[in-house]
């Protein structure tokens, strides 16, 4: 069986996730950055700083991604109980149901995907999948666990 390259498969295959990803999320009238904005906000609520930090994006960039989902009814702006400089940004109940379809709708084509290979394969990419992500969100100072 030939071999793909452990960089030519990653990229190959965040093509493939991407490409899921983005048609989803077509189906709700979003892009592929506003949905990122959606799942970022499913489980907690930041700053607009903490929320260029979590999408890894400038302040100015994050402010326009907020405005616009804000005009769509996305998301809201609330005043931070700890500081009355700052906002935090939370979902709308709208955008939330509008998540929670566009993510249980991947899991599905994700799980079909990775359904391919046979069970311990599954359970490895798992475990390989999680370490890195865990390692690399330490390795920036995010916190991949912390919820609202």
């Amino acid at each position: 069986m030939a071999q793909i390259s452990t960089v030519d498969g990653l990229a190959q295959l965040s093509f493939l996730i991407q490409g899921t990803l983005e048609r989803r999320a077509a189906e709700h009238d979003v892009s592929l950055i506003q949905t990122r904005l959606l799942g970022v906000l499913r489980d907690r609520r930041p700053t607009m700083q903490e929320l260029a930090r979590l999408l890894a994006l400038d302040k100015s960039s994050v402010t326009g991604l907020v405005d616009r989902a804000e005009r769509r009814g996305l998301v809201t702006r609330v005043p931070s109980p700890t500081d009355r400089r700052s906002s935090l940004v939370e979902l709308t109940d709208r955008a939330r149901e509008m998540a929670a379809q566009v993510a249980a709708d991947f899991e599905t084509d994700v799980t079909a995907l990775v359904g391919l290979l046979p069970p311990a394969a599954r359970a490895e990419l798992t475990a390989l999948v999680g370490r890195l992500l865990i390692a690399k969100a330490e390795a920036e100072g995010v916190d991949l666990f912390d919820t609202v």
